[in-house]
């Protein structure tokens, strides 16, 4: 397959527009799911299924493409090296996270909205680096793959253990919230969400394409705020909540 290279800048633009307005729409009012979600009758779905449903695009539509129309673009081990990092975020999203989740119900029109944009970005993210991207065999030992590659490991280390400590604040069934301690935590109140970002500017400089920027920038731009809004919640909700620590960026924000 022919590189779409319009149809690959047109949606890597979106991406960054999109995530610029979402940045200013969170900056008005909170995204109504998690601890912000008013009551929403039976339109909730189940956080797993949820977790499940919306990530799941992105894990299996590069995996479908990698074994049909990656066998006849040459075998380039940097290309699926790339894009196997891609899906390995999004195997633990849904065969993981979404299984060990233990969080409210999520409005079923934003679970929607996550499958949609899921899919669209998986198949940008895969076709970008299966028909638009060249890698000759050095580019596995250059300096810009490894740090990428390893910065997204890194990022995607500190999202795992940060999750894994947020879901033991709780027990079964418990809803409640309470003061996260340990790893990243006891400098930031969005250690997760920090995490994920890392892992995705990781990415981009391991790819070193407009599509995956964009990805990480709306990344950044959509969790970003997030964070910022548990940090107020959390010092709104605990009189002695850690007064050192910041929001997403350690010392800074």
């Amino acid at each position: 397959m022919e590189c779409h290279g319009g149809l690959v800048s047109s949606l890597s633009w979106c991406l960054v527009i999109g995530g610029v307005a979402y940045l200013q729409h969170q900056r008005r009012r909170h995204t109504a799911y998690g601890r912000y979600a008013t009551a929403q009758g039976g339109r909730g779905c189940p956080a797993p299924i949820a977790w499940f449903i919306q990530e799941v695009p992105s894990f299996v539509l590069p995996l479908l493409m990698l074994l049909t129309e990656g066998t006849h673009t040459g075998h380039h081990h940097g290309r699926t090296l790339l894009i196997c990092t891609f899906m390995m975020h999004y195997f633990h999203r849904s065969f993981v996270f979404s299984v060990l989740s233990r969080g409210r119900p999520v409005p079923l029109s934003i679970v929607i909205w996550a499958a949609a944009f899921c899919s669209v970005n998986g198949v940008l993210q895969g076709h970008a680096l299966l028909h638009c991207s060249r890698y000759d065999n050095s580019w596995l030992t250059t300096a810009r793959m490894v740090t990428g590659v390893l910065v997204f490991l890194v990022g995607m280390s500190i999202n795992i253990h940060s999750d894994h400590i947020l879901r033991s604040l709780r027990k079964p069934g418990e809803t409640v919230y309470r003061i996260p301690h340990g790893g990243l935590f006891e400098l930031v109140s969005g250690a997760n969400f920090l995490g994920e970002i890392v892992e995705w500017f990781g990415f981009s400089v391991a790819v070193w394409s407009f599509p995956a920027l964009a990805f990480a920038l709306f990344t950044a731009c959509s969790i970003g705020p997030r964070a910022i809004h548990h940090h107020r919640d959390y010092q709104q909700r605990f009189a002695d909540y850690p007064r050192s620590r910041k929001a997403l960026i350690p010392f800074i924000l």
